[in-house]
């Protein structure tokens, strides 16, 4: 495997990682702003919760691309 090829591979692994992490932080942020409804609801805040996940769904899809083009890339 070339260097190209690692750096494409621990890029991919990179993006992963934050994709998967920005999904549990929306959660986890939707669980405690949800306690406050009231402010919650009048803020937009579901719609925040599905913009951040998407987002992060995007950057792990991207991340898994990323692998997929470097592994099955050959020089």
């Amino acid at each position: 495997m070339s260097g190209a090829q690692l750096g494409g591979l621990g890029l991919g692994l990179f993006a992963c990682l934050l994709g998967v992490g920005g999904v549990f932080a929306a959660i986890r942020r939707y669980r405690r702003r949800s306690e406050i409804a009231s402010t919650f609801g009048q803020t937009g805040g579901v719609a925040y919760t599905v913009i951040q996940m998407g987002c992060s769904g995007i950057l792990f899809v991207g991340g898994l691309g990323l692998v997929v083009v470097a592994l099955l890339v050959k020089r």
